[in-house]
């Protein structure tokens, strides 16, 4: 995973594989044992598009195995890809005996060796039958075995991998790109509290093993003296339906008028807020500008959910997709690119948009019968629960 360029390219590409780094995994898993330390007690983990050759996942959980409590653990492969050279350097295969038109299944339930404790040594592993696709009726029947679901999933398979998890009731903890929360498979899941981002990234970027034939065209990479490719990503998160209790925790904010007065934003400062044209909300461009006194709708960026707490706000919508809710459609309009170059098009209906007083100077623009309007970002709509 990389900037989002890098991203569009991987998806067109289906090179989806991105291998998380095991910092990045115990940060996160850190999260919930503080708020539980039996969150994982007694538990059969499984990481469905996961090997060990390549993914830290099975290599914490298992490393971890003891002190998290676990009953059992079970990693998934996908069959080798023929771009693959290398394979067997953890369990000893030989390049010659590997059939690579069928998936692997890894276990850890018990001391293997002898040794008085449970840990990586103790993987114990065969082929599947059919080539470990996650919607295999074999790995399906391993979802349906597990308590929790643990995994970074193919960019491209996003959405089919959260359905084929939340239709099966299970617990989960899974690495996607912050835009994924605009897809309708997504967001209401989000709207209802059936799922929350995880704790442990926010913002900034995070680095990624990837394959050794993928393109190194991101804004940051590295290669390290192994020979071993990484490529830093933004906008990336943890989703997931595990407590972790520090989402619980209310904004402290100002007020409409201190905001306009003292917001470190010049987009609010001395300015104020304005209103969607074709919706009841106010524009609110950053999280720390909400004001506390405003008892209607507001829009904030999808960052939001990074310090979203369900007690102090209600979630109403999403202006991406909208959902049925936007109260105005627009008809054709005229796009006038920052260069000047106009087409007709119907863009303004597929967000929130903001009716201005003047054509502005360096920015794509929409005409509606001559007036000029801007369209953001896509933005969450909410409201606050208690009483101001």
């Amino acid at each position: 995973m990389a900037d989002s360029t890098a991203l569009r390219k991987a998806k067109t590409a289906k090179q989806d594989e991105f291998y998380t780094q095991y910092a990045d995994i115990q940060a996160e898993i850190n999260a919930y044992l503080e708020y539980d330390p039996d969150t994982f007690k007694g538990k059969t983990v499984l990481l469905p598009c996961d090997d060990p050759e390549w993914s830290n996942f099975t290599r914490f959980f298992a490393e971890n195995f003891s002190a998290l409590g676990l009953k059992k653990l079970i990693s998934t492969s996908y069959a080798p890809d023929t771009k693959r050279e290398k394979y067997g350097v953890l369990f000893d295969w030989a390049a010659g005996d590997i059939d690579k038109s069928r998936g692997r299944i890894f276990v850890l339930d018990r001391d293997v060796t002898g040794d008085g404790k449970i840990n990586y040594d103790d993987i114990k592993w065969q082929y599947l039958r059919g080539d470990g696709d996650f919607r295999s009726e074999e790995v399906c029947r391993l979802r349906d075995e597990a308590d929790i679901i643990v995994t970074n999933p193919p960019f491209s398979l996003f959405r089919e991998f959260l359905t084929w998890i939340v239709t099966a009731g299970k617990s989960f903890l899974i690495i996607g790109n912050m835009n994924a929360i605009t897809y309708k498979e997504v967001f209401p899941l989000i709207m209802s509290n059936r799922m929350w981002l995880g704790e442990s990234i926010h913002s900034g970027d995070r680095e990624f093993g990837v394959p050794k034939e993928y393109p190194l065209e991101a804004a940051g990479w590295r290669v390290d003296e192994k020979g071993n490719r990484f490529i830093r990503v933004k906008g990336v998160r943890w989703f997931t339906n595990l407590e972790h209790g520090r989402r619980h925790q209310p904004l402290q904010l100002m007020t409409m008028a201190d905001n306009k007065k003292y917001s470190r934003h010049k987009e609010v400062k001395c300015v104020g807020y304005n209103k969607y044209d074709n919706y009841d909300a106010i524009e609110v461009p950053f999280t720390d500008a909400i004001p506390s006194d405003y008892s209607g709708i507001m829009g904030v960026p999808i960052s939001f959910l990074d310090k979203y707490c369900p007690e102090q706000f209600e979630i109403v919508g999403i202006t991406k997709t909208w959902f049925g809710a936007a109260n105005k459609v627009y008809p054709e309009q005229i796009e006038v690119s920052p260069n000047g170059k106009r087409k007709r098009v119907t863009k303004l209906n597929d967000g929130a948009s903001l009716k201005l007083t003047k054509e502005p100077d360096g920015e794509t623009y929409y005409l509606v019968d001559e007036a000029p309007y801007t369209q953001l970002y896509a933005r969450i709509l909410i409201r606050y629960r208690m009483e101001k």
